[in-house]
């Protein structure tokens, strides 16, 4: 793990192959091969290292519009891919008008309109929200409704289900999906087999999992950590 910190230029955290997690105030990013993370300049955060991970940094000192002031998982094409891997080794001191000035240049026209993968996660904060979350990243496949961690928890569902639209934007069960596809992420990346990472993640058959993999990834699981597909619908992870 790359403990808490900051970077004065922006970082595109590239992983080339293995799996990132990256987590800020604002919560969780999962990145899976093939994609990278923008983490805008001076943001605190700490990354996560998920077994052998291949992984390319480029700091950005350029204003990029199309990048805002939150992390964002950036889906890389093939063009893309293939600058970043080749800029990461050149020397960092160049002249914005040589070869690899130019290079530069066309990595940063790549990244000016990027297409994003909704792959964040954000965290809540209440104690009792904190219990409920620390129990599901136990064990994803708890598929118990809000209203019975109401005992658990001292809360009633009503109030907890207020808080988890206050506090991550989102109602429990996107945010438990969006929790699940996290640990699918990490655990198809790791090589596990479809059949069981859809049980694993609480889901009654591949079919049912793969269905909701595609619906938020644009892509079945294979295609998409093969980097061969996975943008979603149109209009879909773009601002």
């Amino acid at each position: 793990m790359v403990a808490w910190h900051s970077h004065a230029p922006a970082q595109l955290l590239y992983a080339a192959s293995g799996l990132l997690r990256v987590e800020t105030d604002a919560g969780l990013w999962v990145v899976p091969p093939h994609r990278a993370v923008w983490i805008p300049a001076g943001m605190l955060h700490q990354v996560r290292i998920a077994r052998a991970v291949e992984m390319r940094t480029l700091y950005v000192q350029a204003e990029l519009p199309g990048l805002s002031g939150e992390c964002r998982v950036v889906a890389v094409s093939s063009l893309l891919r293939e600058l970043i891997v080749t800029f990461a080794v050149l020397p960092p001191d160049y002249p914005p008008g040589g070869p690899v000035g130019r290079l530069a240049a066309v990595i940063l026209d790549q990244l000016r309109a990027p297409a994003f993968d909704p792959l964040h996660l954000p965290l809540p904060r209440d104690p009792r929200l904190r219990r409920v979350a620390a129990r599901l990243f136990a064990d994803p496949s708890d598929r118990r409704p809000l209203r019975a961690w109401a005992d658990t928890v001292g809360a009633s569902a009503r109030t907890l289900a207020r808080l988890f639209e206050a506090e991550t934007g989102m109602g429990f069960a996107a945010w438990r999906q969006q929790l699940r596809l996290h640990e699918a992420l990490a655990r198809l990346t790791a090589g596990e087999a479809v059949t069981g990472v859809a049980f694993a993640v609480g889901y009654d058959s591949p079919s049912a999992f793969i269905a909701m993999f595609r619906k938020a990834l644009g892509a079945s699981p294979q295609r998409y950590l093969d980097g061969r597909g996975g943008l979603p619908a149109a209009g879909r992870g773009r601002k």
